[in-house]
């Protein structure tokens, strides 16, 4: 059973930086590009970044452009996502995805929290 697990949130002040990260337990992420993306109460679940297999192509939306960076370790079997600057509207459940097999699973999810 495939099982992504995510880490790594938390509650920072504005301006602040946290690093998520995503793993997987019995399954080999390396072979799977890997999308982040986020939920925010009352609103609907938006795609922050994704990276491919290698790493070598990474995508993020306009919002969060400059200030996040996603990247792999394969030997590791985990994705991170390094977020800097972090605003309040940052605020929200951020889970990580991949499709495999015909099929879509997501993490269970980690809060981030940005608030003064």
């Amino acid at each position: 059973q495939l099982q992504l697990v995510e880490s790594g949130g938390g509650s920072v002040q504005p301006g602040g930086s946290l690093r998520l990260s995503c793993t997987a337990s019995a399954f080999a992420l390396e072979a799977y590009a890997i999308g982040w993306f986020r939920q925010a109460p009352g609103k609907e679940r938006e795609g922050v970044s994704c990276i491919s297999s290698s790493g070598g192509s990474t995508n993020y939306a306009d919002s969060v452009k400059g200030r996040f960076t996603v990247s792999r370790d394969n030997a590791k079997n985990t994705v991170y996502l390094q977020m800097n600057s972090l605003k309040p509207e940052d605020t929200a459940l951020y889970y990580c995805y991949v499709s495999w097999s015909g099929r879509d699973y997501w993490g269970q999810g980690t809060q981030v929290t940005v608030s003064s």
